[in-house]
């Protein structure tokens, strides 16, 4: 048992630094092609008046994120109110953005909800259920995109049709088979049937629930359209002039990139795929990594305020753990009445 935790570990520390690695020698290659001048670039082009409105699109977009993780949670049967979802999305916000991966925030969140409901497994499972929804709408919408609209992409995909088809075929029937495997194992009694079981529930109870699903897909829409508009204003930053017909799916190309667990605090594909994009489709390499250096810049500031959240809950915590000492109470001496001479008493009426 100690031995394959021991390994389990070790294939963890392994897999992250592949991620980092992976992002490290895209970032690495972009500097040996297109120089650091995108990147330069990159922070003269902004302003306050930019900077203020992508900082505003990024409230709005962890506002709905926060309210898809409630809706999600509590499908789920798990107590989230929107305040504590919206402080614990931008503390994972900001801890994607600072640190290599992109995904020790989320984690994070998970754990940390999971514990405070008194079930780390279940809240585990309802931020990858959370993700996973705003993932299933990005894809439906830049497939559309990709598929329909003048792109790269699609001269590519005219050019290899052949292959497109056979890989498609392939994976929808990969599809067809997990789903049947799926179908089949939850009537087991194995500790694979029971999971299965669990995730096929939780999902219905998570994702499709009559009373979930509309508020699910209309919060991931509009988070996509905040990220949209969020690039389209890098885009204009940087100086492109581009209408947005031509740049939806170059953008949307490179919110797909973003998916892709290779990147330092979300850095590296999507730089990469946003300037073989713009380079592809006859604009300009360099001004594509730029606008992808901005939107970076732009996430950045966005996710400041978990930065605040954090300070905030250690300064609370700090508090809490101080002991409070009680004021020294006074002290009151009875002193016993002084004698009183005899004489006194005899000539008294005692």
């Amino acid at each position: 048992m100690k031995a394959t935790r021991r390994d389990g570990a070790m294939n963890r520390s392994i897999w992250a630094w592949v991620r980092v690695l992976g992002g490290v020698a895209i970032l690495a290659v972009l500097l040996w092609r297109l120089g650091t001048g995108a990147f330069l670039d990159g922070l003269r082009v902004i302003d306050a008046g930019t900077l203020g409105t992508a900082f505003a699109i990024g409230v709005a977009t962890t506002v709905l994120s926060a309210w898809r993780w409630c809706l999600v949670a509590r499908g789920l049967g798990m107590r989230l109110s929107l305040r504590t979802a919206i402080g614990d999305y931008y503390k994972a916000l900001f801890i994607n953005a600072a640190l290599p991966g992109g995904i020790l925030g989320d984690v994070d969140r998970a754990v940390q909800h999971g514990r405070d409901a008194g079930d780390v497994g279940r809240g585990v499972r309802a931020v990858v259920l959370e993700r996973t929804a705003g993932q299933i709408v990005l894809v439906t919408v830049g497939l559309t995109v990709l598929l329909t609209v003048p792109s790269p992409v699609l001269t590519q995909l005219r050019e290899h049709g052949q292959t497109v088809a056979v890989v498609a075929a392939t994976t929808a029937a990969l599809a067809v088979v997990l789903f049947l495997a799926v179908g089949k194992l939850r009537g087991g009694a194995s500790r694979w049937a029971k999971a299965a079981r669990t995730g096929v529930s939780e999902i219905r109870a998570g994702l499709l629930a009559r009373r979930n699903w509309p508020g699910i897909v209309l919060a991931s829409t509009l988070v996509l359209a905040g990220h949209l508009s969020t690039f389209l204003v890098a885009a204009r930053a940087a100086g492109s002039e581009a209408t947005l017909l031509r740049l939806a799916p170059l953008l949307l190309l490179a919110l797909l990139a973003m998916t892709l667990p290779l990147n330092i605090g979300g850095w590296g594909p999507r730089e990469g795929v946003t300037a073989w994009a713009f380079g592809a489709a006859g604009l300009s390499a360099t001004q594509g990594l730029t606008i992808a250096v901005v939107y970076g810049l732009f996430a950045f500031v966005a996710a400041l305020p978990g930065l605040v959240v954090i300070v905030t809950r250690a300064l609370a915590r700090t508090r809490a753990k101080t002991p409070v000492v009680a004021p020294a109470a006074e002290v009151i001496v009875l002193r016993p009445a002084a004698p009183r001479p005899v004489r006194d008493l005899v000539g008294s009426s005692a």
